[in-house]
């Protein structure tokens, strides 16, 4: 089968230290006509199922554990009859949305099968401790949650969050890809390592 990328936008809420702010997120759904893996479980269960559209779902993967993340993966955990994935990071981050609830761990490294192709696991701290990207190297496409973005490095003025980790992470785990590599972010538009890559040194001035 032909490996495709279905692409769902839900919106909601983002909540942390005291403050919420209205969000879009976009949540992908990796796979072929058969199986599929879901990046990110935001806000909304049912555009979720129907973009599945019966297939079987290997893999429930967040991203990391802020709210708008993770809000449904319980939900769809049992609705679509799969296990959530989540590095053990971002652990607290999870007990604070979802205390009674049990994931599996993500590690560095780690290969999650789906669609005759391997998803990696990049670890990517910094947004958050447990912040990993998923990267396809034969289908040259990165999901990278809110690591990276068009125009630069995911949010890190709140708690658990750190600036030059983050630029670490997208320095030597990101940037290091193909230029050509695709970037599906966990909002807004996607785009590509190479449009990104020259920006490092203007990232780091601004401090953001």
């Amino acid at each position: 089968m032909t490996l495709r990328i279905d692409h769902v936008v839900t919106s909601g809420t983002f909540s942390l230290d005291g403050g919420t702010w209205d969000v879009d997120n976009n949540v992908w759904i990796v796979g072929d006509d058969d199986e599929v893996v879901i990046v990110d479980a935001a806000h909304t269960a049912q555009p979720i199922v129907d973009a599945v559209a019966g297939r079987a779902v290997r893999a429930i993967v967040c991203t990391h554990g802020h709210d708008d993340h993770v809000t449904v993966a319980p939900e769809l955990s049992q609705v679509l009859d799969a296990p959530i994935l989540l590095h053990s990071g971002d652990d607290m981050l999870w007990r604070s949305t979802h205390p009674d609830v049990e994931h599996h761990g993500l590690d560095e490294g780690q290969r999650i099968s789906v669609a005759g192709t391997d998803i990696q696991v990049v670890h990517t701290p910094g947004h958050s401790p447990g912040s990993v990207c998923l990267y396809l190297p034969e289908a040259g496409e990165l999901f990278s949650g809110d690591t990276l973005f068009e125009g630069g490095p995911g949010a890190t003025g709140r708690s658990y969050s750190d600036f030059p980790t983050i630029i670490d992470s997208i320095r030597h785990r990101l940037l290091a890809l193909p230029g050509d590599t695709v970037v599906h972010t966990g909002h807004g538009p996607s785009t590509r390592i190479g449009a990104e890559s020259p920006h490092l040194e203007e990232w780091i001035s601004r401090g953001h």
